[in-house]
């Protein structure tokens, strides 16, 4: 049976800002509750700098099992390498991981490459660009408008022995 165990979700920070609580999407707090109390492992990897590494760790620390920039693994998305370092940071099987992404091209096709299961995120300018793509259309394993949906989707989906 398929656990899958990854989640994400904050809006693009400003420049030389600090990240606060209110750049975070609304869902992002509830989200990672409800997948924390399905006993999910959850992480955070994105492109990003160290810096902001550490500003989403002042974040989420409490909240998540790990905090990854593209930085820190000198590798960035859609690069393989940066979804290998996804999969060796995962205490879970490749196909035992969810990598939720709000593009096309740098998340779900890479992810997908790498044996993860994806979830297509619709926010942000890429996903609404790109939502009704054939590949946005394929490839996902889930398609959600908010990361509230992740946690039942995802009930579903392992009850089903996949």
């Amino acid at each position: 049976m398929t656990r899958l165990r990854r989640a994400e979700g904050t809006r693009r920070g400003r420049a030389g800002g600090a990240l606060r609580e209110a750049d975070l999407y609304p869902d992002v707090r509830d989200a990672l509750a409800a997948l924390r109390a399905d006993g999910m492992w959850l992480g955070i990897a994105g492109n990003q700098t160290v810096r902001a590494g550490g500003l989403l760790r002042g974040l989420f620390s409490g909240d998540v099992d790990l905090i990854s920039t593209s930085d820190d693994w000198g590798a960035s998305k859609p690069d393989p390498a940066f979804f290998h370092h996804v999969a060796e940071a995962v205490p879970a099987d490749v196909d035992e991981t969810l990598y939720v992404g709000d593009r096309v091209d740098n998340d779900m096709c890479p992810a997908v490459a790498a044996g993860m299961h994806t979830a297509l995120v619709r926010r942000g300018p890429w996903a609404t660009i790109q939502w009704k793509s054939k590949e946005a259309e394929k490839l996902p394993t889930f398609r959600v408008e908010s990361l509230l949906e992740l946690s039942g989707l995802i009930k579903q989906f392992n009850a089903t022995g996949r």
